[in-house]
């Protein structure tokens, strides 16, 4: 077995059957603050934030509705409370991190315009992207799957330079 040649625990692998734990951002907080964290309601996670998370299970865990101004001005705010967007963010165990990001986008042409006025962002910028919600629009979602970060948790791999095809260093920028 490849992952066998790598030296991967494939125990740890086998062992993972869904579904997986589910914590809110809220939920999520506390646990980094028990830990000595100094991280506010509000703060995005960093890379240290998501793999105390992940070190606390043996399968991937979901975290879910984060604020709304800690994501990107596309994400869909929660209709039930405004203040969370209606995202996630899938971290892998054994502290690989973050492996999966998705969210609802907005499909309402008013409100992503406001949005992209709240981040000072250069509307003739994302004037194609309105295009698309002028005429109306379905509620959608979407996820990006961070390749390279699944192949390292998946391999077992420690650093993620190592399963990208032409990483950028400190002592080459090209590739």
């Amino acid at each position: 077995d490849d992952l066998e040649v790598l030296e991967r625990d494939t125990c740890r692998l086998a062992a993972i059957r869904k579904p997986f734990p589910r914590l809110t951002y809220d939920e999520a907080v506390p646990k980094l603050k028990e830990k000595g964290s100094s991280i506010e309601w509000g703060d995005d996670f960093g890379s240290p934030h998501e793999t105390y998370i992940a070190e606390q299970f043996t399968k991937p865990v979901f975290i879910h509705h984060f604020p709304v101004k800690t994501k990107s001005f596309y994400m869909q705010p929660d209709p039930d409370d405004d203040k969370y967007s209606l995202s996630m963010d899938l971290l892998a165990p054994e502290g690989y991190g973050e492996i999966i990001g998705g969210s609802q986008r907005i499909h309402d042409h008013d409100l992503l315009m406001a949005r992209i006025k709240e981040h000072n962002l250069p509307v003739d910028d994302f004037q194609w992207y309105l295009d698309l919600r002028k005429y109306g629009s379905v509620p959608h979602a979407g996820f990006g799957l961070g390749v390279e970060r699944f192949v390292t948790w998946i391999c077992g791999i420690r650093h993620i330079r190592q399963t990208i095809p032409f990483p950028r260093t400190l002592g080459r920028v090209y590739p």
